[in-house]
């Protein structure tokens, strides 16, 4: 390890420590939130988890979260890059995919929640909550792309290994520094040629479509709206991990909020509730994943 490296490493650990104690106490907890009289829910429009439009299965989750709370809802915009230092009041950076701390800046909000997938950099700076959705990341190609989509095996392994055996000299439309980086999953080493978005994550599609590249990475509940959205414009090659978890992120100093919501979404999920939720906004990744959204979870 070069001295760069390892002066990055230990400053990220001295703050990560300072996050945990007193450094973090700028996020509120459960009682400052209620003095406050507001949950502030932080997120970026993306599928049908925050349409843009006022709803949403994470908006509609926290002002449930709200009400139970008996505060008042207030959605923050925030982007995928600028989310984790909003919600616990540090500069984040990327440096060689890893998160790096830095200058202190205000909190935003109380949580960030819309699709958030649980990554272990994601995990070393901030605290999610239990799972709220399932997820697997999909490649998704224009259907003019001269490439078929394999047959799924009942082995998850097996599916990943074969569609990396299918992505060499394609372009495949990333996200750096989120679950859509072709990278956490070595596609470049498996020959796919990728290439960085920084535009807005709802409008990655529609660049695909254009002919900006080939084909894309998509979570598989915002692919399953994009295949409705877009008719056969797009078609699903397979899978590039294995199936992941979406969470609620808090900020590590956020104990006891945390726990009121874990509290909360288990009695949401035991009633039934729920899952009708999800059927409302995602009917068909609630069929694809049967087991996530039983009751008795």
């Amino acid at each position: 390890m070069n001295n760069f490296k390892y002066a990055v490493l230990v400053c990220s650990l001295l703050l990560l420590a300072g996050l945990a104690g007193a450094g973090g106490a700028q996020a509120d907890d459960l009682d400052q939130l209620k003095q406050r009289g507001e949950l502030r829910h932080m997120g970026e429009p993306y599928a049908n988890f925050i349409t843009g439009a006022g709803d949403g299965l994470s908006v509609e989750v926290m002002k449930a979260f709200a009400k139970h709370l008996g505060v008042s809802y207030r959605f923050v915009p925030t982007t995928w890059g600028a989310a984790v230092g909003d919600l616990i009041g540090r500069k984040v950076t990327m440096q060689d995919g890893q998160a790096v701390l830095g200058a202190a800046q205000p909190v935003r909000g109380d949580v960030w929640a819309g699709g958030v997938t649980v990554l272990p950099w994601r995990k070393k700076v901030v605290a999610f909550s239990q799972a709220t959705f399932p997820n697997q990341v999909w490649l998704v190609a224009k259907s003019n792309v001269d490439m078929e989509p394999i047959k799924p095996s009942g082995d998850p392994d097996r599916d990943v290994k074969e569609v990396k055996e299918r992505v060499k000299s394609l372009s495949v439309l990333c996200v750096p520094g989120t679950c859509l980086d072709g990278r956490q999953y070595k596609l470049d080493q498996a020959g796919a040629d990728l290439v960085d978005y920084k535009g807005k994550v709802s409008d990655i599609v529609a660049v695909v479509v254009q002919g900006e590249a080939q084909a894309l990475l998509q979570d598989a509940p915002d692919a399953m709206v994009s295949l409705q959205k877009w008719p056969g414009e797009l078609k699903v090659i397979g899978p590039v991990s294995s199936v992941q978890q979406m969470a609620a992120a808090f900020a590590p100093s956020s104990v006891r909020l945390r726990q009121e919501f874990n509290s909360f979404l288990t009695q949401l999920k035991r009633s039934g509730r729920y899952r009708k939720m999800a059927q409302k906004y995602y009917p068909a990744v609630v069929d694809y994943f049967p087991d996530f959204f039983a009751q008795d979870r």
